[in-house]
């Protein structure tokens, strides 16, 4: 691999790619520490300029990752989650080759606050089960989800394993029929208690993803808001042409 100088293509775009390349290859590995700005400049025969707008662009995109006083490092790979799809957190993480699991935080039945009873179509005070959990994957935490469940609809799920197992399967077993979802996404940053149990630093870029999930009848029975760290999580779309083909103007 090589810089090529006389391409109209950036040399700092050809070292990204070239780099990109060499992280999707493992020749540099999770964890493992890239060659110095020095090295690079003498490698490619390039400005220090020229590998430090490389470097930064794929910090930025969560390819890399910096430590002060350390050096530059390669990421995690991020977990993606296509958008057409309704799964499980533990579903998702498993399809990954990742072993799921999650620490039960909080488990309450309480009355509904003004956001779960909009968004679960009920009065205010309508007894609903907290659930709020730490989502791992690979045993490093992943996203921190509270889950607001309609408490007639799923009480069939209190005592059960939360922990070890998908809610829901739990709410399959107990006779919950999910048939659709609607979900939305948002960046956020994490605020210190948040950074404290993932693992990140106060913050930092997050994925804020909120759901309200439907029964067979048609009755929303979850709202669930969860905050997955940026740095691990990606969501990919598969997008299809529409009805009417945009055409350039004559």
């Amino acid at each position: 691999m090589r810089i090529d100088k006389s391409s109209p293509i950036p040399k700092y775009h050809q070292l990204k790619e070239i780099i990109r390349e060499m992280v999707e290859q493992e020749e540099l590995k999770e964890g493992e520490m890239i060659p110095s700005e020095r090295e690079l400049c003498e490698r490619f025969g390039i400005s220090r300029m020229t590998v430090r707008q490389a470097v930064m662009e794929l910090v930025n995109e969560g390819v890399l990752y910096r430590e002060q006083g350390r050096g530059t490092f390669v990421a995690a790979r991020k977990v993606q989650q296509p958008t057409a799809r309704l799964t499980s957190f533990t579903q998702d993480m498993r399809e990954r080759g990742m072993e799921p699991s999650s620490e039960v935080l909080e488990v309450e039945v309480e009355g509904a606050g003004p956001l779960a009873a909009r968004r679960l179509g009920v009065e205010e005070g309508e007894r609903v089960i907290r659930l709020r959990r730490l989502r791992l994957a690979d045993g490093e935490p992943m996203a921190l989800e509270t889950s607001h469940l309609l408490y007639e609809v799923a009480k069939g799920v209190l005592g059960r394993d939360l922990a070890g197992r998908s809610l829901y399967e739990e709410l399959s077993a107990a006779g919950v029929e999910i048939s659709r979802a609607e979900q939305s996404y948002e960046a956020v940053p994490v605020s210190e208690e948040e950074a404290a149990l993932l693992g990140v630093e106060p913050g930092s870029a997050a994925l804020l993803i909120e759901r309200v999930t439907y029964d067979a009848g048609g009755r929303p029975f979850e709202y669930v808001r969860s905050t997955y760290r940026g740095d691990r999580y990606r969501i990919t779309a598969t997008l299809t042409p529409g009805d009417r083909v945009w055409r350039p103007p004559h």
